[in-house]
């Protein structure tokens, strides 16, 4: 079901499952709140029995399909905005305990969500350990301080050892702010969430969900 926040952030929403375990906040990629998500929050609510709520990441803007002018945009997103978002999506969950999971630039949000309370876990799926020099700006703040300035044991980041945006030298940074890190050997950036892409590894995708939920959950 499709809501809006109370700052008017369009979000899709599934609260059907009688007694969810928990509530899960999904920050999508850069190509925002599209079928593959919708489909996303439906399934892990009855697959995983939880609450569920994916936000759209550029509210109010018509970017179209193309990457060129979603990659030209991200520098002009507002931490604060898509961190509000983001608790907004859980407030509306209705569950005590909430975990949050993001893919690529969601992924990234996922890092910069380190040192907020109300999110019990979090798991980032290839997310930037460091902003991309063509989107930095002063409301872009680096992940890796978030990371240290917040609670970084309770972020899993799942990575692709051929992932351009996550070079050895960065996740080997990323380990020191005491995140868990698991690494997929040869896998590269985007293989898990959308089956849809030629670098996506069917087996590795659901080890990697696999892993996720159980870091969520607390097992």
């Amino acid at each position: 079901m499709r809501i809006n926040l109370p700052s008017g952030t369009p979000a899709e929403i599934d609260t059907t499952v009688a007694s969810p375990t928990m509530g899960l906040v999904i920050s999508p990629d850069i190509f925002s709140l599209r079928p593959l998500f919708i489909d996303m929050v439906t399934h892990l609510a009855h697959e995983w029995n939880m609450a569920v709520c994916a936000v759209e990441p550029f509210p109010g803007r018509p970017l179209g399909a193309e990457i060129e002018p979603r990659m030209a945009a991200v520098a002009s997103l507002d931490d604060a905005a898509h961190l509000r978002d983001l608790h907004q999506a859980a407030d509306a969950l209705g569950t005590s305990r909430v975990g949050l999971m993001g893919f690529c630039m969601g992924g990234m949000y996922c890092f910069k969500s380190a040192g907020s309370d109300r999110f019990a876990r979090i798991a980032s799926f290839y997310g930037m350990i460091r902003v991309p020099p063509n989107w930095r700006s002063a409301t872009q703040g680096e992940p890796l301080d978030y990371l240290v300035q917040g609670d970084a044991t309770k972020v899993l980041a799942i990575i692709g050892t051929k992932d351009p945006y996550t070079p050895a030298a960065d996740v080997s940074t990323l380990r020191t702010t005491g995140c868990t890190v698991v690494e997929y050997t040869g896998a590269e950036h985007g293989f898990a969430h959308d089956a849809a892409r030629p670098a996506h590894r069917k087996d590795d995708a659901a080890d990697a969900f696999a892993r996720t939920r159980a870091w969520l959950v607390g097992e």
